[in-house]
């Protein structure tokens, strides 16, 4: 799919990987529609956007929320037209081991709550952005690309049962749909991000960054451009389908 002049939203792109994404897709001509659930951060990317001669709206949006993703998802036809891609970002993480114990006492246990908040945002969210999107999609009559943004950690991570599975099932969705909406002319891809240099990373100590990237063949952390370009390449290439790309820097070889 050629992006200029297409309608592309992003979950998750007021910051970081998403704002990244942004970058990469408005300069191939995007117009750009950034979900988000805080509105100083959406301005702060759209001006930035802007600035680059990038076309970008925000439009505020929790993706775990039916009602306000159907309402984002017509607001964003209404005022840019019906979409042609979707990037599924927006995510969370809420760690802590199943269990933890000391000489033989639990002493604390993955809360229900916990769980339930990331499989919300990064499972539910992406259902149901996937299914207005794919809505939007058929009833334009133009083909279309959604792109669901997974990890590395879906192989399984000490202390995120939560998330790690989400991300499995996100890659589950990913081969489903592909097969169910290659015939409305929809192509659905993933990205499986390795450990990427973004706000979170900036915070950890060096000793800390240095024990993270010692067991990345490359040596050093990603960076957002990496993982946009990756989605990039799934928007425009019209054979790939139903796959995920490992961006990781070879640490899963």
């Amino acid at each position: 799919m050629q992006l200029d002049n297409t309608v592309i939203a992003i979950t998750g792109g007021a910051q970081g990987l998403g704002l990244a994404m942004a970058r990469q897709l408005g300069g191939q001509g995007a117009r750009l529609a950034l979900l988000d659930v805080d509105s100083a951060t959406l301005d702060r990317a759209v001006s930035s956007l802007h600035a680059a001669g990038i076309e970008a709206r925000g439009f505020i949006a929790n993706v775990a929320d039916e009602a306000a993703v159907r309402q984002a998802f017509s607001d964003i036809a209404s005022s840019l037209g019906p979409i042609h891609g979707l990037v599924n970002n927006a995510g969370i993480v809420r760690d802590g081991l199943l269990v933890k114990a000391r000489d033989g006492k639990v002493e604390k246990t993955l809360s229900l709550d916990k769980w339930q908040q990331v499989l919300d945002v990064n499972l539910t969210g992406v259902f149901l952005c996937g299914r207005e999107a794919a809505v939007q999609m058929i009833e334009a009559g133009h083909q279309g690309v959604i792109v669901n943004i997974s990890s590395i950690s879906r192989a399984g991570n000490m202390g995120q049962s939560n998330y790690a599975a989400a991300k499995a099932a996100v890659v589950a969705l990913t081969t489903t749909w592909a097969k169910e909406l290659a015939r409305y002319s929809i192509r659905v891809g993933a990205v499986a991000p390795g450990f990427i240099e973004t706000e979170m990373t900036a915070s950890m100590r060096q000793d800390m960054l240095d024990k993270l990237t010692s067991g990345v063949p490359l040596k050093r952390l990603g960076q957002p451009e990496d993982i946009a370009e990756s989605v990039a390449f799934i928007m425009t290439n019209d054979y790939f389908t139903g796959r995920v790309i490992e961006c990781d820097g070879g640490l899963r070889l």
